[in-house]
């Protein structure tokens, strides 16, 4: 990329290049998987992880950029630094690349290796911080050299354009047109940064659209805790293996009013229905899909019983390969107590008969 004397030059040729990019890409699938127990009822599942950086985080990292760059937060040569578990921050290095700046992630010592090991493949720094306490600090030390913090979780629901532009949302509309439920009963999203839930949520509103927003959120975890009360100093009461969703405190673009309702799901259940959607589709996926997959079906089930039909949209958010030493990893579960066994047997059942048992259905 060229340089010129004047510094728009600069950031005007990062913009053409981040518009060229987004005309390349293909819009995500729209997977319809098919469950006997609810023969009334259609669930699609968008998958996110076929972005070219692997996850949902993609469309999410392109608008930090374009947020920095239009804002004059970000020139030619500087550093770049964002706070990420994982594929945030994967997303956020592979634009880094196309636009040949430096990228850092300040992130656990506890991420998936699978994850800092393409973090490092796309030329990234990581700063892993064995205390999350100290990763504001870590963040600061990177702003104080020169970098520019993208700021995923202060950022997301304003760097996203809500109201279209091939959004998340318009995109999930778009493609059930032709469907026989085009206005879906449910969409489902976890809520890491709270980008995408607010983002939905908006939109939805926006459209004027029936359509109902679910957050699928590990038990006990902030979003589910503030969405409650309407507390925004709310922190989570435990602690998940979920990477990427299941925040300790309440993130500032955390939105509940724009949310219908919040589905917990434990960390075993979340990692069967990874474990089961690669059973149906034939692909590994993350444990926030799984987190998905089981809100997905206990609405469904809810809709069941009530002699309802209609459809539930989904996300897919990043490959699982991510995960080859941690959640399918029979050893990993084995250390953290967790046993697959019962979830994917009432997982199973699920699809097949078309409920869960009474305690699961809150």
């Amino acid at each position: 990329m060229s340089t010129t004397h004047d510094p728009r030059a600069w950031v005007y040729a990062a913009l053409l290049t981040l518009e060229r990019e987004s005309l390349r890409s293909a819009d995500t699938h729209l997977l319809r998987l098919a469950f006997p127990g609810f023969p009334d009822i259609a669930f699609y599942f968008k998958d996110e992880a076929s972005h070219p950086s692997g996850s949902l985080k993609h469309r999410l990292a392109r608008s930090l950029y374009l947020y920095a760059l239009c804002n004059g937060r970000l020139r030619e040569g500087q550093a770049v630094v964002d706070a990420s578990s994982g594929s945030t921050a994967i997303s956020e290095a592979w634009f880094a690349r196309l636009l040949g700046l430096r990228f850092t992630a300040v992130m656990p010592a506890s991420t998936a290796p699978g994850k800092i090991r393409e973090l490092r493949r796309l030329d990234a720094q990581c700063d892993l911080v064995e205390d999350p306490a100290c990763i504001p600090d870590r963040i600061a030390a990177h702003i104080a050299e020169g970098a520019c913090f993208l700021d995923q979780f202060g950022l997301a629901e304003r760097a996203t354009d809500w109201r279209g532009n091939n959004n998340i949302a318009e995109s999930i509309i778009h493609q059930l047109a032709r469907e026989a439920h085009a206005e879906p009963t449910w969409i489902v999203c976890g809520a890491g940064t709270g980008g995408t839930s607010a983002t939905i949520g908006r939109y939805l509103r926006y459209r004027r659209l029936p359509t109902r927003l679910c957050v699928a959120e590990p038990t006990g975890a902030a979003f589910a805790e503030g969405w409650r009360s309407r507390d925004r100093s709310a922190c989570a009461t435990r602690s998940t293996l979920i990477e990427g969703i299941g925040r300790a405190q309440v993130e500032p673009c955390f939105l509940f009013d724009v949310v219908d309702a919040v589905e917990e799901v434990d960390d075993a259940a979340s990692i069967a229905g990874a474990w089961l959607l690669r059973d149906r589709t034939g692909y590994r996926y993350g444990g926030s899909s799984g987190t998905n997959l089981v809100a997905c079906l206990r609405l469904a089930a809810r809709m069941r019983a009530a002699g309802q039909g209609g459809a539930i949209v989904s996300l897919l958010c990043d490959r699982g390969e991510r995960y080859e030493q941690t959640l399918f990893d029979p050893a990993w579960l084995a250390t953290h107590g967790i046993d697959l066994t019962p979830w994917r047997a009432r997982l199973q059942a699920c699809i097949v008969a078309g409920g869960f048992p009474a305690n699961d259905v809150v």
